[in-house]
Formats: structure tokens, C-alpha cells, sequence
């Protein structure tokens, strides 16, 4: 397996690409070194009869409910800019109806909204950097959470949701994706059971080819509370280079979902 080039390479590789690149570039020894206005306990969409708020918050509001450090025990939080796609622009699929399952992975909205904001939320490992190459490997294991959030006029929350869900369904037997110029394909999506909350979740997973070295599974959930929308996405490399599996942490989406209005 192919060493990489560095954690930031990394995480915009798995967000924006979910491609062979991902394991290649992010299980690495090798030390060299994109957010902009971005945006379940059940599987393909739990709602209640919740009506969602008339109108949308801005970005800067929405930035302002975001996890914040300290917010979450055992946690930190980054900006996440400097790794997000910084928009829809960059990344796109081979079938429309999946357009939405792609932006939620990747921290933007999943809905026609101009209002979005996103970080990363990892877990806080006290550091034993040293040049021993094992512990190199292991700065690499560690979840890391990207959260989108994004708001909608009228019922524009809600049609978000129902285009993710269907997009479960539609696109159930895979497709192409291409994010930051990198090029990967999903090969299966199925719902999941999430963490849940709010008024409305779908949790899916996401079965992607390594490049014929077999597929990674990926989880993205999306929960809606009144008009907003929160998406989660959890990458950790040197578990992806291990073959195993990684879930969204529990604690992370409900610290999110608590936040919401």
C-alpha cells in the first residue's frame, strides 16, 4: 500500500472523493503537508409532524450553532476550511438524484440553500509525537467528524430531507462521483440505523471501490430540526487502512442536534 503525502491531502480526499486515494494517500509515514458558505436513529427517514420555521437562518447564525470547543468531552473542533470541498461546484455525480447523498458526506447542504456552515470535530488524544514510526501511524488513528449545517425557507427542510432519502433508494446500486478532481465510485448505498434526533434522520452507508482492491464503507447521517439541517460524516484513516469499521460518534451528533433551533 502507497504512503501518503500528508493529513490535510487526506481528509479532503475523503470527504471530497472517497477514492482508492483515501487509503493510498492516508495510511502515511510521509510528512508533507478545502468550507466556504456550506451548510437518525432511523434508516431511509423518520419525520415527525414537526412544521419547520418560515425562514432561514444566514450563514453567520448557523455558524454560530455550531459544536464549539469544549462543547463535547474527549473532542476538539476545527474549522474544517482547509479540508471541505468549498462548494457544490466541486463536486458531482453521474446521476442527479445522488447529488444530495454526495453533498451531505462532503459538509455542504443537502437542499437548495445558499445558507450553510461546517467544522471538523475530532478526537482530543493527547499527542506522543516522536520519530518512531509507530507513532506516526497513530496520530492517523482518530475519528474525525465533519458537520455540515444548513437552513431553508418554508418547507425547503423538509424537501431536502426527501431527496435524501430517496436518493437511498434511487441510488442504491451505486454511482460515480467526482469531488476536488479526484474521481471514485460508490458501488452500493443502503440505510442504516442512526443516532437519531430532531424531527426527522436518514442514516445511510456507502460502499465504495478501492480502485479494484476490494470497497470501504463510509456512513453519513442527516437530521433535520425545524428548518435546519445537520450532516455528519466520519473518516479515520488508519482504520480504513485496517479494514475496520468506523461509526459517527453518538456523542458528537447529539451535542450537534442539541444546538439546533
Amino acid at each position: 500500500m502507497k504512503r501518503s503525502s500528508g493529513a490535510r491531502l487526506c481528509a479532503t480526499v475523503a470527504v471530497g472523493a472517497l477514492s482508492l486515494a483515501l487509503v493510498t494517500g492516508c495510511s502515511s509515514d510521509d510528512s508533507k503537508k478545502d468550507k466556504g458558505t456550506k451548510g437518525s436513529g432511523s434508516g431511509a427517514g423518520s419525520s415527525s409532524s414537526s412544521a419547520p420555521a418560515a425562514a432561514a437562518l444566514t450563514t453567520a447564525e448557523l455558524e454560530k450553532l455550531l459544536l464549539a470547543q469544549g462543547e463535547v468531552e474527549g473532542y476538539k473542533v476545527a474549522s474544517g476550511d482547509d479540508i471541505l470541498p468549498k462548494s457544490k461546484a466541486g463536486v458531482k455525480t453521474d446521476k442527479a438524484a445522488c447529488d444530495p447523498l454526495a453533498w451531505a458526506t462532503a459538509g455542504l447542504a443537502p437542499g437548495d440553500t445558499n445558507a450553510n456552515a461546517s467544522n471538523s470535530v475530532s478526537e482530543d488524544k493527547a499527542s506522543t509525537a516522536t520519530a518512531q514510526p509507530e507513532d506516526i501511524a497513530d496520530a492517523f488513528n482518530i475519528a474525525m467528524t465533519f458537520v455540515g449545517l444548513s437552513s431553508y425557507e418554508g418547507d425547503g427542510a423538509e424537501k431536502a430531507m426527501k431527496a435524501v432519502s430517496d436518493g437511498v433508494t434511487a441510488c442504491s446500486g451505486g454511482y460515480g462521483l467526482s469531488a476536488e478532481g479526484e474521481n471514485s465510485k460508490v458501488t452500493k448505498v443502503v440505510a442504516e440505523k442512526g443516532t437519531g434526533g430532531g424531527d426527522e434522520a436518514v442514516a445511510f452507508a456507502e460502499d465504495v471501490d478501492m480502485d479494484g482492491e476490494g470497497t470501504a464503507t463510509f456512513h453519513t447521517e442527516v437530521i433535520r430540526k425545524g428548518n435546519t439541517i445537520a450532516t455528519f460524516y466520519t473518516v479515520n484513516f488508519a482504520a480504513l487502512a485496517s479494514g475496520e469499521a468506523t461509526k459517527i460518534p453518538a456523542a458528537v451528533v447529539q451535542a450537534q442536534v442539541a444546538k439546533l433551533k
